[in-house]
């Protein structure tokens, strides 16, 4: 099973930006616990669980990552598109186009923040949201993909 880990701008900069919002870790920590939580949900699925980790301030190459998953074999996405959520109705056609199912995260809850950020472009193209959960919203992602993949089969 193959789950792409996508991450739009300043995702990068947790740790440093606001850590009383997002935490004192940062993204190395990040790409850390999704990889050790995708090789422990791995354990009994036969092939294991391949997870690649992409971030980008780019709206564009979050899109391009996207479609490209279309043609490489991606079964799932997990997505926190960062600030571009409220904005990007590019990433929701793109999510829409591909079909791939995904899971959005996010490591506050939104609906508790300013009122710009109620909005989930994203999320109306994804299967399920885990917000404020912080890295855990990832693994729980992950974990759905995993269960949702199987039963799809």
């Amino acid at each position: 099973m193959k789950i792409l880990i996508i991450n739009g701008p300043n995702i990068n900069m947790i740790g440093i930006r606001e850590p009383e919002i997002y935490g004192q870790q940062d993204y190395r920590a990040l790409q850390e616990y999704c990889q050790n939580a995708c090789r422990e949900l791995g354990q009994g699925l036969s092939g294991g669980l391949e997870c690649e980790i992409m971030q980008s301030n780019h709206e564009g190459d979050l899109v391009d990552r996207i479609q490209q998953a279309y043609f490489d074999g991606t079964d799932g996405i997990v997505i926190n598109p960062g600030a571009y959520t409220h904005t990007s109705i590019a990433i929701l056609d793109a999510l829409k186009a591909v079909r791939i199912p995904a899971v959005e995260v996010h490591l506050t809850d939104i609906s508790e923040r300013e009122g710009f950020r109620q909005i989930s472009y994203a999320g109306m193209a994804c299967v399920k949201t885990y917000k404020g959960l912080g890295f855990e919203g990832y693994k729980k992602a992950v974990e759905y993909l995993k269960g949702y993949l199987s039963t799809a089969e």
